[in-house]
């Protein structure tokens, strides 16, 4: 790839290499929330029994490439168009779910669709070519908290393409755009009109503290995305691990699904989440880096996928 990644490639990938790098892979609070989240799903696998563990099944379809943008300034790229493609591509060819993101400028956030419509088209052609149906991508995009017309109109660019499309209700406080773009913390009226706009089922991701709770049972969303953005938001202290732990069967009750993200690095970390109670397994940092460093076979082989 062209540019220079934003990463130490630390042997292992546990938040201490890049304390406070951003932009870059880093975390804020001194990288206290990036650690927290690696250390605890080790923590967490350890009080259950080996054997429930590792008759957890992981398959690529329980898996999600993370929302992500800024692929100049936090990854290395040397042009951000380069990024989305092959991130996406990589993800769909391992049978992964999506996830797109949204950013500042908006081609960002266009640069994740056209990268879905040529994977799209791409599939469809091989279909066609087989005489099969092609399957719908399950492409799950993310929008900033941004006033509810400008994100009324993102709806429109994403709507073909989604089957799921959510706000990412705690970037509003994210480092990295502070001073850019108006963004806002969101109440539970203003999620549940985006929500009949959206006319998908609805994702409401970064739920991390009690506050998010009460906006959880406020709207019922079909999806709640328990995330602290990689440790990258300044929030309370803690880690999703924790989170999914303590307030997992709490939050299903208001919800279809539970998605979880943070510091997930290896296939005892998936079967981890998954045991307590998670539906979907969303990892960023390791598929970034694998589409970087363009060893994503290697990735998989080390999922045991």
């Amino acid at each position: 790839m062209n540019g220079e990644l934003k990463c130490h490639r630390c042997p292992k990938c546990n938040g201490y290499g890049c304390p406070d790098m951003l932009p870059g892979l880093g975390g804020v609070m001194g990288g206290v929330n990036f650690q927290a989240n690696c250390a605890d799903w080790k923590a967490l696998a350890g009080t259950v029994d080996a054997g429930e563990l590792d008759a957890v099944e992981v398959l690529p379809s329980k898996l999600r490439c993370g929302p992500v943008t800024g692929a100049v300034e936090n990854i290395g790229f040397e042009n951000e168009e380069d990024f989305y493609f092959p991130y996406l591509k990589n993800a769909h060819d391992a049978d992964f779910g999506l996830c797109i993101g949204d950013g500042c400028p908006d081609e960002k956030l266009k640069f994740g669709i056209a990268a879905v419509e040529k994977i799209e088209k791409e599939a469809g052609a091989g279909a066609a070519a087989t005489g099969t149906s092609g399957a719908p991508l399950d492409a799950a995009f993310f929008l900033k908290p941004y006033p509810q017309e400008r994100l009324f109109e993102r709806i429109e660019w994403i709507g073909p393409h989604a089957r799921y499309i959510g706000i990412d209700i705690d970037s509003y406080n994210i480092l990295t755009m502070r001073n850019l773009v108006n963004l806002e913390r969101k109440t539970a009226t203003q999620l549940e009109e985006f929500r009949k706009r959206a006319g998908v089922p609805f994702v409401i991701k970064g739920v991390f503290t009690d506050e998010d709770i009460e906006l959880v049972k406020e709207v019922h969303p079909e999806v709640v995305y328990i995330s602290n953005h990689g440790g990258r938001v300044e929030t309370r202290k803690g880690s999703t691990a924790d989170f999914l732990a303590a307030e997992g069967p709490k939050l299903k009750k208001y919800c279809d699904q539970i998605w979880v993200d943070g510091g997930i690095r290896t296939r005892r970390d998936i079967q981890t989440a998954l045991y307590y109670g998670a539906d979907q397994v969303i990892m960023a940092r390791s598929p970034i880096r694998a589409t970087f460093d363009e060893h994503y076979d290697e990735f998989l082989k080390e999922l045991g996928l």
